[in-house]
């Protein structure tokens, strides 16, 4: 791009942002049928907008969410199990890339961490990291649900819903404490009970991370003069930003505290020697 075309380009980019900042400033603060603190409340409780499980029980939107998000990676696990996986080829293609160094790192991450076992290790946070990710990504989409009161709502992160964030977290602990009874047997038990504050901090690390992006997209969004152009950019920097730092977050504390415990015990006396 010449330096003429350059200037030109970013001119009109400058001079959008100035029209379009104008007009908000135009259109100033419309009336809102809930003040402000009533809508974060409920992004977080989700006390009023719930939505019907197939009519038996209105439900939290981000269960909604969990179940979509969960059915949708089995039938792309399926999908690459058997169209995908047959035709992989000593030189890789761009798919076959992203798949190997996507499993290599998690792979890596636990070989690491636990060298001495690992492949269950691997497995999990491979599964637990793509769930975080693809999950906290889903907001995104934009896939809208009727709550019970006839209005429709986008479906929010499975994990902005504290239940869902501690449910993960004490699952991840669950899965420490087999790596210390498979690596030092009874004796493991009582090495992970020691972290026995691990599941509370895994869970509302997790839990604030992400609901702190989706207050802020949502406090954006609820002024008429910050929502036009800002809440796409907000919304994306923030979405993408705690999808990538909780998942290494809970990937790596999981597979440190799984080699921790597993590690037997005659070598970890050998180390203290």
């Amino acid at each position: 791009m010449s330096k003429r075309k350059r200037t030109v380009f970013i001119t009109v980019w400058v001079l959008a942002l100035i029209a379009v900042l104008a007009a908000a400033l135009a259109i100033g603060p419309t009336p809102k049928s809930e003040s402000v603190q009533g809508a974060m409340r409920d992004a977080v409780l989700h006390g009023d907008n719930q939505i019907s499980l197939f009519g038996l029980k209105a439900v939290n939107p981000a269960l909604i969410s969990g179940f979509t998000v969960t059915a949708l990676l089995l039938i792309f696990a399926a999908l690459v199990r058997v169209l995908v996986i047959p035709r992989f080829t000593l030189v890789p293609g761009k798919f076959q890339l992203v798949l190997e160094e996507l499993v290599h790192f998690f792979d890596q991450l636990a070989s690491t961490n636990s060298p001495h076992r690992h492949k269950f290790l691997g497995a999990y946070i491979f599964g637990a990291g793509v769930y975080i990710f693809a999950g906290t990504m889903f907001e995104l989409i934009g896939l809208q649900g009727i709550t019970t009161h006839g209005m429709p709502i986008t479906l929010p992160a499975p994990l902005a819903d504290i239940n869902a964030a501690i449910a993960l977290g004490c699952f991840s602990y669950l899965v420490i404490l087999s790596g210390g009874i498979a690596g030092n047997g009874l004796k493991g038990i009582g090495l992970t009970l020691k972290e026995f504050s691990l599941p509370i901090s895994m869970s509302f690390r997790l839990f604030g991370a992400l609901l702190s992006g989706m207050l802020v997209t949502e406090l954006v969004y609820y002024y008429t003069c910050l929502s036009f152009v800002l809440p796409v950019v907000v919304g994306i920097l923030f979405t993408l930003m705690h999808a990538l730092i909780q998942t290494y977050v809970l990937t790596m504390l999981t597979s440190v505290f799984y080699g921790e415990v597993s590690e037997p015990a005659h070598k970890t006396k050998a180390k203290n020697n």
